[in-house]
């Protein structure tokens, strides 16, 4: 039997263990709701327009090319066949459901690993349950519309609700629905057909896409235009922003090329870095997305 002085000290220490892994579950809560609601939007690349950026631009028209050594005619073929291609590889679906490892870093190091089951309902629902690797529960989970954000923190039973509005200014981001819908799919992002600069390299095809807001290069595999990486830069000089996106691991099971592998880089005055894999993934299935709030859940 152990003495009353022992048994305080082994109370106080499994009190210790047990306030310690509070404070990792709390810590990796924190992390991955910045990862999935405002770091995975913020990935898509500030670029906050004014009249002085846009006055800067000349205007192109959608054909304006920058080739060498081909007849125009010729070089305005070969850019429309390109863009169809692309539009031909963009992922037509109606539900979407996947597995997702996502490993994150950012200037303080490596964060805890999460797993994350995500569930879309075309042009109307995207559904996230994260769940913390390292204690194999669920930390959060996520509900988005085309205007609203719910998220539910379950490790400090909080709710909170966001409009996307709100988040746009908060992270002075130009995103929507559809922009991280096509992000979590594997289809370009803020894509438009007004070219300024095509080429043929080794490596691929490259594609020079500018708007008002940022300069878009796009990588293309030579065969099919497949989407191998997608570079964004912010044309306001002062922010400097820019971010990287790669696609590989690409797989044909159901006749859709799906990029299983992400890589995502975000730089301005820190880095972040992104990893996400795809271990499962299915197309045009029956989904149910339950988003229940507790109501002992404090709203935040």
């Amino acid at each position: 039997m152990l003495p009353e002085e022992a048994k305080g000290d082994l109370a106080i220490q499994e009190s210790s263990k047990v306030n310690k892994s509070m404070r990792i579950k709390n810590r990796i809560i924190i992390v991955w709701l910045h990862v999935f609601v405002l770091v995975c939007l913020s990935i898509l690349v500030s670029c906050k327009s004014t009249k002085k950026i846009q006055a800067a631009i000349v205007k192109k028209d959608s054909t304006a090319v920058n080739i060498t050594n081909q007849s125009e005619l010729d070089s305005l073929a070969i850019i429309r066949a390109t863009l169809e291609d692309i539009k031909t590889n963009q992922i037509n679906f109606k539900t979407f459901n996947a597995k997702i490892k996502v490993e994150y870093q950012d200037s303080h190091g490596k964060q805890p690993n999460i797993t994350a089951y995500v569930r879309i309902f075309k042009d109307s629902l995207i559904w996230i349950s994260g769940y913390a690797t390292v204690f194999n529960i669920e930390a959060f989970r996520v509900l988005i519309n085309k205007d609203s954000v719910f998220v539910l923190d379950k490790i400090n039973k909080e709710v909170q609700y966001r409009s996307i509005d709100y988040l746009q200014e908060v992270t002075q981001i130009p995103f929507d629905f559809k922009t991280l819908q096509d992000l979590l799919i594997g289809n370009p992002i803020f894509f438009n057909d007004s070219v300024v600069s095509y080429k043929e390299k080794e490596s691929g095809t490259l594609l020079g896409i500018v708007s008002l807001n940022f300069k878009h290069l796009l990588t293309l595999h030579k065969i099919g235009h497949v989407l191998l990486h997608s570079k964004l830069d912010d044309l306001d000089f002062n922010r400097n922003r820019t971010a990287d996106i790669t696609y590989g691991d690409y797989e044909n099971k159901t006749g859709v090329n799906f990029s299983t592998y992400r890589e995502i880089t975000v730089s301005e005055k820190n880095k972040l870095d992104i990893q996400m894999n795809y271990k499962q993934y299915e197309f045009n299935k029956e989904l149910q997305a339950v988003f229940n709030i507790p109501s002992n859940f404090k709203r935040r």
